[in-house]
């Protein structure tokens, strides 16, 4: 069954590829607006995180948001057949502007190390390949559910020059050291670790949720510059930004270096709100009390 799932999947990344970006992204949002009216769980889990995170909208301010959301999803699932697919030499005319690199490229020119944090906003796989073009990159990786789509996702993400590390020890080891070399490192800084040593309930959008403490950690043990990154979805591409996380980030107190770090991807998020990954269950606490926000989902 996971064999005809890979062959499906890739089968539909090679017909992505090979429609122009637009159509490729009105395909995706065609089969969002069929998902949506079926009211499945993505659609739910979206509806309840939105319901969370602005509850100062109506609740058909709330609803709207959640379909483009949903829609934009659809947008980022069409357009993986380009960029995992077609050569960097095809993606890059699709950046329509490239914002903040000076901060990247001077902290590079000192030998300091940047930890560039990359919400899961926009397309982040976008962000990817282009952050391997400003210096020496590694990223963390880990395979997904479906093993046979592993070898392509590596090659598409190590394409522009970055380098891949597993999510173990070992990778984690040789991702510090790179940083510490003045190398640069992405980080998905909203991404909710299993482990309950490898986080904290932190405020994200005045709510708690368990935040990961790898990106702080990172920061304080290297030295390096903290920086945000996001590729927000236009027509016709992408718009990159990079921009300066805030002093506190580097605070001593990891409790205020992780609040300081939701509130940037708070800031990133609210430049392109229905483009941030809404259908992932953001708000999760550990260790659990009650029946969760999620339970009845």
């Amino acid at each position: 069954m996971n064999g005809l799932k890979v062959m499906l999947v890739r089968a539909l990344l090679r017909l992505c590829s090979l429609l122009p970006l637009e159509l490729a992204r009105a395909l995706g949002r065609s089969v969002a607006y069929l998902y949506w009216s079926c009211g499945g769980r993505s659609r739910r889990i979206t509806q309840r995180n939105i319901e969370i995170a602005f509850p100062q909208l109506s609740a058909g301010s709330r609803c709207e948001l959640a379909r483009r959301s949903l829609y934009a999803t659809g947008e980022l699932a069409a357009e993986m057949g380009h960029i995992w697919l077609r050569p960097w030499a095809g993606i890059m005319p699709l950046l329509r502007e490239v914002e903040g690199t000076g901060l990247i490229t001077g902290a590079q020119a000192e030998g300091r190390g940047v930890v560039v944090l990359a919400p899961h906003l926009g397309n982040w796989e976008v962000l990817g390949l282009h952050l391997a073009t400003l210096g020496n990159t590694v990223s963390l990786y880990e395979p997904p559910k479906l093993e046979g789509l592993g070898p392509v996702i590596e090659r598409a993400r190590q394409r522009s020059g970055a380098t891949l590390v597993p999510t173990r020890a070992r990778g984690l080891a040789s991702l510090v050291q790179s940083v510490r070399r003045g190398g640069i490192a992405g980080i998905l800084p909203d991404q909710t670790p299993v482990e309950l040593s490898a986080g904290e309930n932190a405020l994200f959008m005045g709510v708690p949720c368990f935040t990961g403490t790898l990106a702080v950690n990172l920061i304080r043990r290297t030295g390096a510059l903290a920086v945000f990154g996001y590729a927000r979805r236009v027509r016709g591409g992408f718009v990159l930004r990079y921009e300066l996380a805030e002093s506190a980030i580097y605070d001593d107190d990891t409790a205020v270096a992780l609040a300081a770090m939701n509130r940037g991807v708070e800031g990133c998020l609210r430049q392109c709100v229905a483009q941030y990954q809404w259908e992932y269950k953001r708000f999760r606490v550990r260790p659990r009390t009650g029946p969760g926000l999620y339970q009845d989902i």
